[in-house]
């Protein structure tokens, strides 16, 4: 299932892809609650025009979700998708382009 990525999204992955080449982030956390504790790792990079992100959360009870997305920008156009995956397995993807005129 393909949808259109919200322009306040889409405006997020044009600031990753207006940053220098070959940078690169890597992050892990935990939050601890009454139920339990749930961890969050994220990575991402830009190198040539082209930024890419991941995220894995795991909760509690071990479900994991994840997102991974990239956009591109070449002649003043930009391109975008990005796939979720739920704990059961099911995934959404979405993408989507912006041009200057």
């Amino acid at each position: 299932m393909f949808k259109t990525v919200s322009a306040s999204v889409f405006s997020a992955l044009l600031l990753l892809a207006a940053t220098s080449p070959a940078n690169a982030f890597s992050r892990q956390g935990t939050v601890s609650g009454p139920y339990g504790s749930a961890n969050v790792h994220a990575q991402g990079s830009c190198a040539g025009g082209t930024c890419s992100r991941s995220i894995t959360r795991t909760g509690p009870q071990g479900a994991t979700t994840s997102r991974s997305g990239a956009v591109s920008c070449a002649d003043g156009r930009c391109t975008g998708s990005r796939t979720t995956t739920g704990p059961n397995g099911g995934a959404v993807s979405r993408s989507g382009s912006i041009a200057r005129y």
